[in-house]
């Protein structure tokens, strides 16, 4: 008589993409780190930026501390949700590599532009919305330029 399958693991296809398992890994991160993330991968997909950061961090005019990038990941997920929430419906996929192939796709249906690093945190913000928008409504509103001396968080609120 053959084990019971047990569900609770299950190991990946050997034809998934390798961005679906670093997915499954950043959907389980809290929601700070996510938005910290979107701040991030931002910056990352955009060569000006990174240029602009190397400068500004030769200069030690750089915060990089995990509360300025989720500030500006905080900027960027108000920027971009009602685009991706515009988009197109998609049925539940009943798994969680499934779900998310879905969500990538969708990110990058209704939001040009992106790098892989955006996609992946936008696609986990997403699918993590409900956790995100507490963790964004609680902490502090960034605004526009507001009290830092960094550059690049006026150039992340697009």
């Amino acid at each position: 008589m053959s084990e019971p399958y047990d569900s609770r693991f299950t190991l990946p296809s050997i034809d998934d993409a390798p961005s679906t398992e670093a997915g499954v890994i950043l959907m389980g991160l809290d929601a700070e780190r996510l938005l910290a993330g979107v701040g991030l991968a931002r910056l990352a997909d955009e060569p000006a930026l990174v240029a602009l950061a190397v400068d500004q961090a030769r200069h030690d005019a750089l915060d990089l501390s995990t509360e300025a990038l989720a500030e500006a990941g905080i900027l960027r997920w108000r920027a971009v949700r009602p685009l991706i929430e515009a988009g197109p419906e998609m049925t539940a996929a009943g798994s969680l590599r499934r779900e998310w192939e879905h969500t990538t796709a969708r990110v990058v249906a209704t939001v040009t532009g992106l790098g892989p690093a955006s996609v992946a945190c936008l696609a986990a913000c997403w699918l993590r919305r409900d956790d995100v928008e507490k963790f964004a409504e609680r902490g502090r509103t960034p605004e526009k330029g507001s009290g830092t001396h960094d550059v690049l968080s006026r150039v992340f609120a697009d």
